[in-house]
């Protein structure tokens, strides 16, 4: 059975391609996703996604990864740039670099709920943008 952090691993592998389907087949159906904008489904959390990916070309480089049973915790290095309006703000051009945070539970080998927390007020000011 594949190990909870290697489905982690997985799940930024297949963000950082920008394969949304892939994320999201990483996940159960009835699973929940909190994050700065709020908290929903997969389903209401995927549209946030794709738009993030292809706006703002996030790199997500993992610093630190920690797994006990079902729970796994990463601490990222998270790249990005403004290319496309993202939530009615940009592009600018410019690129960003922050710390990001995600805690993952995982229920037969999938994700069941996911929490992330990023410095989005530092990638605002860093993308050039108001506050």
């Amino acid at each position: 059975m594949i190990r909870p952090s290697e489905v982690v691993l997985a799940y930024v592998d297949a963000f950082n391609r920008g394969d949304l389907d892939g994320v999201t087949r990483l996940f159960t159906p009835d699973a929940l996703v909190w994050g700065v904008l709020g908290w929903g489904t997969i389903e209401q959390a995927s549209p946030i996604w794709k738009e993030s990916m292809e706006c703002l070309e996030i790199h997500l480089e993992v610093d630190s990864i920690i797994a006990q049973e079902n729970i796994v915790a990463v601490r990222y290095t998270e790249r990005g740039k403004s290319v496309r309006a993202f939530r009615g703000d940009g592009p600018t051009g410019r690129s960003y670099e922050i710390t990001a945070m995600e805690w993952f539970e995982l229920k037969e080998g999938l994700i069941h709920r996911r929490w992330g927390a990023r410095d989005s007020l530092s990638q605002r000011r860093q993308l050039g943008l108001p506050l």
